[in-house]
């Protein structure tokens, strides 16, 4: 209702072009400024040239203000297979400053073999308010106490940027190498570009190895990350659910599909997280309570939504439906008699609670079916105590005993059985026989990370390794995959300010408006992409009978577990790279 209010208003002149725009960016913007310590004027005009670039790690978050740390170097190597991603970070340092910088990369050339320049981005990486970690989930920090410095993650969309004075500018690279590309080293030029400037070069070469990894959307991990269309319409200030709404989410929710997105997040009851985020989450399902007390159900949002997901952005394997089990046990309705949206109030286990969900599971089953979604769909929990859990899914039981049931929470050995997917949090396990069992049956089991875990995690102070890290542990554990509670719930201020008033900077988005992603989503994906090359060659190295290999690879994968983790182990980039090199090597 806001965010068409506001459309209205926009229509009739009250609110301008202009500021939307500056409230909203999706184009040029200003970045937050950077308060803390750096160097001085002084030690950046000890620079012998006035201009620097060089090939960085991906592995760093370079600091804007200070001159980068880089052994100077003009010549990159990347290995990849077909149909990989891979990715680079260079540096531009500079104490002079720059007008109208622009960066650019030639097609990558084999011999009469290329991969073509539409296969490679270029971004510039731009900087974000952040903080630290803190107290966890439950908890309120007092967030006045906390430290706040900009940090490297936006990876940003505009094709050119000026570059201040005494300021470091990261930039980065993608190559999404083609799968029917030929085996070889494909050499390339990155060029920087800008006005008084003499162009500036890199060298950059990816050698294709002749292994293939298939398309994200025939990868077996499975990848859930949650979905908020709410943020999408306040931020891009379109009515919920217009053309215009479905238009801006595409190349966001397209950005997801290409990570080997699995599921779609559906929200059938008002604020199931009683509003945490800075969008809350309404119902896609209107509940009408007629004058004669019968039910019906209008499930337009939701089939919208479903087929756009779908149809138009290709993610259809699993319709995970919030929550029967809301924070606040208060569950709404239309009702024809007072004209009014009522609330009943009724706890799992309650007759109130029973009749209100089992009618309408009934109905939407029925509509499910009709639809051919039913087999896709499940009645999904997240986080709530076991005889809630037990309660509800009696109720689920009895309205259709063939409805899927899934849970992001605690492992309860009581009622894991009837739990088709299955998710618990980053250090608890699932016992190995029921793990086994649950593979046997077809069963999902996977974990997942929130605010709770300083490491590892998606914070926009994370290490970038950490990332992909977060992505093989997975595979460490046996799961089949990983889940994240929120990919796009944007802060107010997403471009410049990922804090948020209760948890972490950056906990409740991982891409940004534009779209944009950010080096903790590319580094994910490269995980994700690790995790199937690791399925892969163990398939052939097992068919192979190649034992002593297949061991090695293994000791490897299993460095990637809870208990592992210790500050005198190795950092997560240093364990990331070790396991990609032993990859590459097979």
């Amino acid at each position: 209702m806001r965010a068409f209010i506001l459309s209205i208003l926009l229509l009739c002149g009250t609110i301008c072009p202009a500021q939307q725009q500056d409230k909203y960016p999706l184009g040029e913007y200003e970045e937050l400024t950077d308060s803390k310590p750096h160097d001085d004027k002084e030690t950046w005009e000890e620079m012998g040239t006035p201009t620097s670039l060089s090939w960085g790690s991906t592995d760093i978050r370079y600091r804007k203000l200070d001159i980068p740390d880089v052994r100077k170097t003009t010549r990159l190597q990347l290995k990849a297979w077909k149909g990989e991603r891979v990715n680079a970070q260079a540096v531009l340092w500079t104490k002079a400053g720059l007008t109208d910088v622009s960066v650019s990369v030639s097609e990558l050339r084999n011999g009469s073999s290329i991969i073509p320049q539409s296969a490679i981005s270029t971004h510039f990486v731009r900087y974000v308010m952040t903080d630290e970690f803190g107290p966890g989930c439950g908890q309120r920090p007092d967030k006045t106490k906390f430290d706040s410095l900009v940090v490297a993650d936006v990876l940003d969309i505009n094709k050119t940027l000026d570059v201040k004075a005494c300021s470091t500018q990261p930039l980065w690279v993608k190559v999404w190498v083609p799968t029917d590309a030929k085996a070889g080293k494909y050499k390339g030029t990155l060029t920087v570009s800008a006005k008084d400037l003499k162009p500036m070069k890199l060298q950059i070469e990816v050698n294709v190895l002749n292994r293939t990894l298939p398309d994200p959307k025939d990868w077996v991990y499975y990848l859930d990350l949650w979905q908020n269309p709410y943020a999408v319409a306040r931020y891009y200030q379109v009515p919920l659910w217009s053309q215009a709404h479905f238009d801006a989410m595409r190349p966001l929710m397209k950005m997801l599909a290409d990570a080997g997105q699995r599921t779609i997040t559906a929200s059938i009851m008002h604020k199931p997280w009683n509003g945490q985020t800075e969008d809350h989450f309404d119902s896609m399902i209107t509940r009408i309570k007629k004058i004669d007390g019968t039910w019906s159900y209008d499930y337009t949002v939701f089939d919208k939504w479903v087929t756009f997901m779908m149809d138009e952005v290709g993610i259809d394997d699993m319709i995970c439906c919030y929550t029967m089990i809301p924070w606040a046990l208060s569950f709404d309705y239309y009702d024809q008699a007072t004209s009014r949206v009522q609330f009943i109030e009724a706890k799992p286990g309650d007759k109130a609670y029973a009749e209100y969900w089992g009618t309408f599971l009934k109905d939407f089953s029925r509509h499910l079916r009709t639809k051919g979604w039913f087999e896709k769909t499940a009645i999904s929990m997240d986080e709530r105590p076991m005889e809630a859990m037990r309660e509800a899914i009696k109720v689920v039981k009895e309205a259709d005993p063939e409805f899927k049931i899934t849970l992001a929470g605690n492992y309860h050995a009581e009622i894991q059985e009837d739990l088709h997917y299955l998710c618990i949090p980053f250090g608890q396990k699932f016992p190995d026989d029921v793990l086994a069992s649950r593979k046997s049956k077809g069963q999902i089991s996977t974990y997942y990370t929130c605010c709770t875990e300083a490491f590892p995690n998606t914070f926009t102070f994370s290490d970038p390794a950490e990332a992909t890290w977060t992505a093989i542990h997975a595979t460490a554990g046996n799961y089949e995959g990983y889940l994240r509670w929120a990919v796009n719930s944007w802060t107010a201020d997403p471009l410049r300010d990922s804090r948020f008033r209760t948890w972490p900077a950056g906990d409740t988005y991982s891409i940004y408006p534009g779209p944009r992603s950010s080096i903790r989503f590319e580094r994910l994906v490269e995980g994700v992409q690790d995790c199937e090359k690791i399925r892969i060659l163990r398939e052939e190295l097992e068919a192979e009978g190649a034992t002593r290999k297949l061991k090695k690879l293994n000791e490897e994968v299993a460095k990637f577990r809870f208990e592992n983790i210790d500050g005198n182990k190795p950092s997560a980039s240093e364990m990331v790279n070790s396991l990609e090199r032993l990859i590459n090597s097979l």
